[in-house]
């Protein structure tokens, strides 16, 4: 039995890492802002759950202790990485007026990056293009 639950921990581990690698090779060599958001939003998320998952199995089964720490690594990545994803993400399109031009309408009316109002009243904030030629 502790060889079957170490080697579906080390599974759930290796299947971690390479997600992780995956995520993070995706953040350092994809193009833009919003296609290098997948990298860590998904394929990251996928690799620290499956490590905490061979942490839940290690420890509940071979250590015969539950933690509380798995549970809250959990919810605290689930609660804050679609946050910070969709912050990027509209920070992204708030700064660069010309993607802002390419998406479709949404359903709300209310414009994709919720600073639309603010941007049309406030002329002294200028769109910046993303690109730096320095």
């Amino acid at each position: 039995m502790m060889v079957l639950v170490e080697t579906a921990s080390a599974v759930f581990i290796v299947i971690g890492g390479v997600f992780l690698f995956v995520g993070s090779f995706g953040l350092a060599k994809l193009p833009d802002t919003m296609r290098r958001l997948h990298g860590p939003t998904k394929a990251t998320t996928l690799g620290i759950g499956s490590l905490l998952i061979a942490s839940i199995l290690f420890f509940a089964l071979v250590q015969q202790s539950v933690g509380i720490h798995e549970i809250l690594i959990t919810l605290f990545l689930f609660l804050t990485a679609p946050v910070s994803a969709n912050m990027v993400a509209k920070a992204h399109i708030f700064r660069n007026q010309g993607v802002k031009e390419t998406l479709p309408p949404d359903a709300g009316g209310s414009g994709w990056a919720t600073l639309t109002a603010q941007t049309e009243s406030n002329e002294a904030v200028a769109p910046r293009s993303g690109v730096n030629n320095s």
